[in-house]
């Protein structure tokens, strides 16, 4: 059985696949092949490996990108980098078939995509994640949402459409009170973003209480208090079982009236039926203007469920804002993907222990 790490994780705060316990080395380390030199085996990239500079030429690589036909038998593969952005049912069909895996390594923050998989990999199989991939897009759209959010920008843009020059009065990011539940490393990376807009107040929220670079953390327990003076709550948690619907009712009855959500995390972590409660009613058709805005506001990266089907009421509630899952989908990406998968396939041709470990089966 895959074992993943269950928590708003302190160091990581990507989580991993529910239901395991962390491993020794899951602070950095990997260890496949630790102790010793990996022996010459089969990659499998989601990109051409003649696109990546600096692979190590000891190493068969095989380009597979989520093709119905394999490029190889996956029984040869010992280290899989799963297609990125083609979804679960992808990232975990070969699983089954890969006898000889030794690395899963993901280019994704969160492997909730990955909980399938539990019970088909081979003993001893490790999971690592691509923290610091994402950590900078991902914390650009956040800021984003939330200035896009507090400045009523899309009032404004569909306000062009029409030609209409409405004055008003927004809700600022200065001065306000921000709450961010999910401290890791692109939480941090929010918040280096918001300090210079002025904010008043940072709150970081993770499994436990901690000491980090900016300031302490505090543990979830302490959201009823942090909760009722939030200007903006901001998710950047890993969905885990713990987090699974963190944000339901009572959350959000907490959150005083006007705040905003802000969910660049995982759909999941929200509870659907109980954020529509709060944000209001929905247009009774697209672009049209008879919407209500509700207690609180939302913007969104990701929703449950994901897509959003084009009927769903989230769609036509004036105080919601949604964007399509594109939180790590910038220009950096692709040259941060390829120093990862560089650095760790070095380190794994060289038995050095892979960084990012949050899973072993």
């Amino acid at each position: 059985m895959v074992n993943f790490v269950n928590e708003v994780n302190e160091s990581n705060e990507t989580g991993t696949v529910p239901g395991i316990t962390r491993p020794p080395e899951a602070d950095g380390a990997d260890g496949a092949a630790a102790g010793g030199t990996a022996p010459a085996r089969e990659v499998w990239l989601p990109l051409p490996p003649g696109s990546v500079d600096g692979l190590p030429g000891s190493l068969t690589y095989h380009y597979w990108n989520g093709e119905e036909d394999y490029p190889a038998d996956p029984a040869d593969c010992a280290f899989y980098v799963p297609p990125y952005g083609k979804g679960a049912e992808v990232a975990v069909r070969p699983l089954p078939l890969m006898t000889g895996l030794e690395v899963v390594q993901t280019l994704t923050a969160g492997v909730d995509h990955l909980a399938s998989a539990k019970g088909r990999l081979p003993a001893g199989v490790r999971v690592h994640n691509a923290r610091g991939v994402h950590d900078a897009s991902t914390a650009e759209l956040a800021l984003a949402l939330t200035l896009a959010a507090l400045r009523n920008l899309p009032e404004s843009v569909r306000a062009q459409q029409y030609g209409r020059w409405r004055s008003r009065v927004d809700p600022a990011l200065a001065d306000s009170t921000v709450v961010i539940v999910g401290y890791g490393a692109i939480g941090e990376a929010v918040e280096r973003r918001l300090l210079p807009f002025e904010v008043a107040a940072v709150h970081r929220v993770a499994r436990r209480a901690r000491n980090a670079p900016l300031g302490p953390v505090r543990p979830v327990a302490d959201l009823g208090q942090l909760l009722p003076d939030a200007d903006v709550v901001i998710l950047t948690t890993p969905l885990t079982e713990e987090t699974r619907g963190l944000v339901d009712a009572g959350f959000l009855a907490r959150m005083k009236d006007g705040a905003l959500l802000v969910n660049v995390a995982r759909g999941g972590v929200v509870d659907t039926k109980a954020l529509l409660a709060e944000v209001g009613s929905p247009a009774s058709a697209p672009g049209a203007e008879d919407g209500v805005p509700g207690r609180l506001r939302a913007a969104l990266d990701v929703t449950d469920p994901e897509p959003l089907p084009a009927e769903h009421p989230l769609w036509r509630i004036p105080g919601v804002l949604i964007t399509p899952h594109v939180g790590g989908n910038t220009a950096a990406f692709a040259p941060r993907a390829e120093r990862l998968l560089r650095a760790q396939l070095r380190r794994w041709v060289a038995g050095e222990q892979l960084e990012n470990a949050v899973a072993v089966a």
